[in-house]
């Protein structure tokens, strides 16, 4: 199996002008510039991929969704995924750096948007009707003023990008409610939460440490878990380690006892079975789905 590494959006940008940017359909883009991708990899920016044709399956951080006319998926920088895809896929794909976008929305930021604030947030929408007719159109029309050269290029590709993302966000929230989480604070800390996990997953793994972290009980903390992601605090917690094993694994290529050591598990049998019963397979059956002969 070939190492693969992070991919950086400069080696893409032979398609645009604007840096930090990239638009294309997804038809030539496959062709282009990810007919040498195979296997999971990750970016090192923002993603947003609409499918208009043909099928498939999508498997974004080892989670794997169907691909159908409609499919609308958003990856966070780092996300893992890789694809099989139908011979008459057909849509649109672009993506840009956390800056591009930032540094135009100085009062806002990208991860404001539900589908970038949490890695527990689904990344995936199936459009319909009216809503993908209109997402369509904004796809296309980001697509074609890409290929030009007018003036004011950037604001008005950051104006279609942001009316993207702004419909995608209500079509989301009308599938997936987040008021009340966000009136009572939990949203909040569930955010504050997840960021204290990645600075700190490798060495600290107990809930009652991160519930001091943001001083809450360790009751509260599993009450907060569970109204935002419907998960415990320890879930949440492992469920990003496995993941960093995961891609460990896949992507660099380290054994099962250098994995294990990294995130902060010196004995390997006990690393196994708890990868285990937190993913339903052993690291080594995980890793056989991925190998190529």
């Amino acid at each position: 199996m070939k190492k693969v590494a992070i991919l950086n959006i400069n080696q893409f940008l032979r398609q645009s002008s604007l840096k930090g940017f990239y638009a294309n359909t997804l038809e030539d883009h496959l062709v282009t510039s990810h007919k040498d991708i195979a296997l999971p990899h990750s970016h090192d920016f923002y993603l947003a991929i609409l499918f208009t044709h043909g099928s498939g399956i999508h498997e974004v951080d080892f989670t794997t969704y169907d691909i159908k006319p409609g499919s609308l998926f958003y990856l966070n920088p780092g996300q893992t995924h890789h694809w099989e895809l139908s011979d008459d896929v057909k849509g649109y794909v672009f993506f840009h750096t956390q800056g591009f976008y930032d540094l135009q929305y100085t009062q806002a930021n990208i991860n404001r948007f539900p589908f970038f604030y949490s890695m527990h947030n689904s990344p995936c929408l199936y459009l319909v009707n009216d809503e993908l007719t209109y997402i369509i159109s904004l796809f296309r029309q980001i697509h074609e003023e890409n290929l030009k050269e007018e003036p004011l290029k950037r604001q008005k590709m950051l104006s279609l990008i942001n009316l993207v993302y702004i419909e995608s966000t209500r079509i989301y929230l009308d599938e997936n409610p987040v008021d009340d989480i966000n009136k009572n604070g939990y949203y909040l800390k569930f955010r504050q939460l997840e960021q204290l996990i990645e600075e700190n997953y490798k060495t600290e793994k107990a809930p009652s440490a991160y519930a001091d972290m943001i001083h809450v009980s360790p009751k509260h903390l599993n009450r907060i878990t569970q109204t935002v992601a419907g998960k415990t605090a320890t879930d949440v917690i492992l469920e990003r380690v496995f993941l960093e094993a995961k891609k460990e694994l896949v992507l660099q290529q380290k054994n099962f006892n250098e994995v294990a050591y990294l995130l902060g598990y010196e004995d390997y049998a006990y690393f196994s079975r708890i990868f285990k019963k937190k993913t339903g397979e052993t690291p080594s059956a995980f890793l056989n789905r991925y190998r190529k002969e």
